[in-house]
């Protein structure tokens, strides 16, 4: 089988060995997917790991289990602890770009070796938000990468992972911490993966402002960038903005009089 058909195959069972009309939460372990793969006589894939990271970020779960949600809802898989996960209902709200947005352009700083062997994904998408300080650009504050790739524990959600957090100060002298999602390929937002951030923040950094960002390309040279708040448990987006990458003098004086009207946030 393939990979995708024997995820499938064993996150369908897992979820329906345990559902029953009306349930909203429904935990397992991630033990239970080596006892279903052997019952259901599937070869497990190498990373037990990815078989979950697929269905929270790359791919939708199976229809089997999506028609078991009510309308404008949608199942999730969530952290419960280590090695503990829980399917959970929750707002059927994509993090997906705005296709009507304004594009911005930004003269690319990206210094020509690193564009020359970027890829597309992100790598490359966290290099191309350094260089060109698009955080401090989209915040409007000061900002510093403090770390990149951070993996640590969190109480009751067991191991978490950034791929990169930025520390800032803006001009009253208020700290904040920016934790980033950055996807390129077929990786998508997620917003178990912005939760995290917001527990991270609340676990590693309470005396900080948590001001959650996203990013992803939408073209080579077009980058996506959100920031989210969180109310009542629920995720949005409170900000979004495009930015394209181009060479200096790309730029127009029509451009910068069209920037200079925008209203600001």
């Amino acid at each position: 089988m393939k990979s995708k058909n024997r995820y499938s195959a064993i996150i369908e069972c897992i979820f329906h060995s345990k559902y029953a009309e009306g349930k909203r939460e429904i935990e397992f372990l991630r033990e239970e997917l080596t006892a279903v793969a052997r019952k259901l006589r599937i070869k497990l894939p190498k990373n037990l790991g990815d078989l979950i990271y697929s269905f929270r970020y790359r791919a939708d779960l199976p229809e089997a289990i999506r028609k078991c949600a009510g309308a404008g809802e949608t199942w999730i898989i969530r952290p419960a602890g280590m090695g503990k996960y829980r399917f959970v209902l929750a707002p059927d709200k994509p993090l997906l770009p705005n296709p009507n947005l304004a594009v911005t352009k930004v003269p690319d700083a990206t210094p020509g070796i690193v564009a020359k062997y970027a890829f597309n994904d992100e790598q490359a998408l966290l290099a191309k938000l350094r260089y060109n300080r698009l955080v401090d650009i989209f915040t409007a504050v000061t900002c510093y990468s403090l770390q990149n790739h951070l993996r640590t524990t969190v109480p009751e959600l067991g191991q978490v992972e950034t791929d990169e957090l930025y520390v800032g100060v803006d001009k009253k002298g208020a700290h904040y911490i920016f934790p980033v999602q950055a996807k390129g390929g077929t990786d998508r937002l997620s917003v178990v993966q912005i939760e995290q951030d917001f527990a991270v923040c609340k676990n590693k950094f309470p005396s900080l402002i948590c001001r959650p960002v996203g990013a992803l390309f939408i073209a080579s040279d077009v980058i996506a960038l959100f920031e989210f708040e969180q109310n009542d448990d629920a995720v949005s987006i409170s900000s979004e903005r495009h930015y394209k990458l181009v060479p200096p003098e790309e730029v127009s004086e029509a451009d910068l009089r069209a920037y200079g009207q925008r209203k600001a946030d």
